[in-house]
C-alpha cells in the first residue's frame, strides 16, 4: 500500500514523502524511487553536470535539456553569486523528477567559487592551527552555508599529504606533510560537515601530493611503489574511511604501481578504483569522479567513451561530463550487451539514492531567497575565520626571546613593508603598539628594487621588523620572492636585529 500511494506522488515532483504521518524509511524510499524508474532515469543518476550562475540563459536552458531529458541525478555548481546561485537551484529542482543533489568544491568556503560570500582560510593555512575543534568548527559553519544555498556535497576536505613541494596543483590546499596531522585535521573537517547533514568527499585518491604536473592540463605519474604508496599516501584516507566518510574522488594520475596500462588515469582504472578503494580497503560510500573534462583523461578519451571507461571501472557519479546524451547511449548499450553491468548500476544508483535520503532529498527542494546574503555572511563565521588566521600565526623561531617585542624608549622601531602600498592595515596596526618608522616597497617595484638606500637608514635602529607580502603559492616561482630582497634581509641581519615576517605559506 505504502508503495502504490508513493508512486503517485511521483508526477508531483516528490512535493511529499511520507504516508499519514509516517515518513517512509530509507530502505522503503530508496526501493518506491528505484521500482518506478527506467533505464534512462537511473543511468541520469549517474551524473552531475557543471552549472554557472554567470552564465547567460542559454546554458541555463542547456541544463534544463539535460535535466528534463537526460534525467541527470545532480549538478556541480562553479563561478558566480549566491542569490543567482540560488535562483537557478530553485528553477532546476522544479523541473527534477528526482531531487538533484548540488555539489560544490568549497575547500576553503563558499568563497571558492562565489563573489559576496566568505572565505575561511586555505587548507594549509588550517594545519598550523593547533586546535583541530576549530576546523571542525569551520566545517560545522560551511555545513550551515551550503545548506542554506540549497548545497548538499562539498568537494573536500582534500587529502593528499603535500610530499613535493614543486607541486603545481595541491600545495596550499594541502594540510601539510605530516600524514597523521593531514589526517586528524581531515577528520574535524569532515565531521563538522557530515555531523550536519553535508556529506563530505575526501580528494584525490590514491594521492595527488606527490606530483609535479597539473591533472587540469596533463596526465600526472606517480613514480612510487605500493609499500610508499600505501604508508604515506593512502594512509589519511584509511584513517577517514574508518571514520565514516561519506564519498571519495578520485584522481586523475597515472599509478603505475597499481594499473600497468600506459596513460591510464586512476579515475578509469578498475584495479585503483575497485580492487583497491572498495575490495582492500572496504569503502562502501560514494565514489566521483574528478572532473572528466580535465586534460588528463579528456586528452586520451572522447566525451561519452570516457564516462563508459569511469562507470566500467566502478566509479558512481560522474562528475562534469562534456557530453550526458552520448554517454548515456553509450552506457545504455554497454548495459544492454552485459548483464553484469545491470547489477553494477542498481548498486550504484541505490547507493545514490540512499545518499540522497540521508540528506534530507525526499523532501521539496527550496532555497529561501530573503536574507540569504545576510545569513551567508552571518557574524558567528566571520568571528571564526578571523579566530582560525589568529591562531594559525605560527613563530618559527625567536632567537634571543626577542618576541614579544618590548616596547621601551630605548628601542628604536622600524619596519619595512615588501608588496604593500604605502597605507597598509599591517603597518598601521604596529603603530599603534609603539612607534616605528614605516619604509614600503610597492609590489610594482619588487623585482628590481634598490634596497641600498634602505640600509643606512634602517642599520640604526635596534629592531627592524620585514614583512613579504603577495607571495606566490609554488616553489618554482620562488614564492615571488626576488634574489635582492633576500640578499637585503641577509645584510640588515648582519647590521641589527630583524624580525621576519611571512605573510604566505
Amino acid at each position: 500500500m505504502k508503495k502504490l500511494i508513493f508512486i503517485s506522488f511521483l508526477s508531483f515532483h516528490f512535493s511529499h514523502f511520507s504516508v499519514g504521518q509516517t515518513r517512509l524509511s530509507q530502505k522503503e524510499w530508496v526501493d518506491s524511487v528505484y521500482d518506478c524508474m527506467s533505464l534512462e532515469q537511473k543511468i541520469g543518476q549517474l551524473f552531475m553536470v557543471a552549472a554557472y550562475s554567470n552564465k547567460n540563459e542559454h546554458h541555463f536552458r542547456h541544463l534544463d535539456s539535460l535535466i528534463t531529458h537526460c534525467h541527470l541525478g545532480g549538478l556541480i555548481f562553479f563561478q558566480g553569486g549566491p542569490l543567482r546561485q540560488a535562483k537557478l537551484t530553485n528553477r532546476y529542482q522544479a523541473l527534477a523528477k528526482i531531487p538533484l543533489w548540488i555539489g560544490m568544491d568549497a575547500e576553503w568556503g563558499l568563497g571558492m567559487r562565489l563573489d559576496s560570500t566568505l572565505s575561511f582560510p586555505k587548507q594549509m593555512t588550517l594545519g598550523a592551527l593547533q586546535d583541530n575543534s576549530l576546523i571542525y568548527k569551520m566545517g560545522k559553519q560551511l555545513a550551515y552555508q551550503c545548506r542554506r544555498l540549497g548545497v548538499h556535497i562539498s568537494f573536500s576536505p582534500v587529502m593528499d599529504v603535500n610530499s613535493n613541494p614543486d607541486n603545481p596543483v595541491i600545495g596550499v590546499r594541502s594540510f601539510g606533510e605530516d600524514k597523521e596531522k593531514v589526517a586528524m585535521k581531515g577528520i574535524a573537517y569532515m565531521r563538522g560537515l557530515q555531523d550536519n547533514k553535508v556529506l563530505a568527499c575526501a580528494k584525490h585518491f590514491p594521492g595527488h601530493g606527490d606530483t609535479d604536473t597539473d591533472s587540469h592540463l596533463s596526465l600526472p605519474i606517480i613514480k612510487q611503489d605500493k609499500k610508499r604508496i600505501e604508508s604515506l599516501e593512502l594512509y589519511p584516507f584509511k584513517r577517514l574511511i574508518k571514520d565514516s566518510i561519506g564519498s571519495i574522488m578520485i584522481a586523475h594520475i597515472n599509478t603505475p604501481a597499481y594499473e600497468e596500462e600506459e596513460n591510464l588515469a586512476a579515475t578509469l582504472s578498475h584495479n585503483i578504483v575497485n580492487d583497491l578503494l572498495k575490495e582492500k580497503l572496504d569503502f562502501e560510500g560514494v565514489i566521483f569522479t574528478d572532473a572528466l573534462n580535465m586534460k588528463a583523461v579528456s586528452k586520451f578519451y572522447k566525451p561519452g567513451e570516457v564516462d563508459l571507461l569511469a562507470f566500467k571501472a566502478g566509479n558512481d557519479v560522474l562528475l562534469f561530463s562534456e557530453n550526458v546524451p552520448k554517454a548515456v547511449n553509450l552506457i545504455k548499450e554497454a548495459i544492454e550487451e552485459k548483464k553484469n553491468l545491470r547489477k553494477e548500476l542498481e548498486k550504484k544508483v541505490r547507493k545514490i539514492l540512499m545518499s540522497k535520503y540521508w540528506l534530507k532529498l525526499y523532501e521539496k527542494q527550496h532555497v529561501k531567497i530573503d536574507s540569504l546574503y545576510e545569513d551567508l555572511n552571518n557574524g558567528n563565521a566571520h568571528a571564526l575565520r578571523v579566530k582560525m588566521y589568529e591562531e594559525a600565526f605560527t613563530i618559527v623561531q625567536n632567537k634571543e626571546s626577542l618576541l614579544p617585542l618590548k616596547n621601551g624608549k630605548s628601542n628604536q622601531l622600524a619596519s619595512v613593508a615588501i608588496g604593500l602600498d604605502k597605507e597598509n592595515v599591517f603597518q598601521k596596526t604596529l603603530s599603534k603598539y609603539a612607534e616605528f618608522k614605516n619604509y614600503v616597497v610597492d609590489k610594482k617595484a619588487m623585482p628590481d628594487f634598490d634596497y641600498r638606500s634602505l640600509l643606512d637608514s634602517l642599520s640604526k635602529c635596534n629592531i627592524v621588523v620585514v614583512s613579504l607580502h603577495e607571495l606566490h603559492n609554488q616553489r618554482s616561482k620562488n614564492y615571488n620572492i626576488s634574489q635582492n630582497t633576500i640578499e637585503f634581509v641577509q645584510n640588515l641581519a648582519s647590521k641589527t636585529k630583524v624580525v621576519l615576517v611571512v605573510m604566505g605559506n
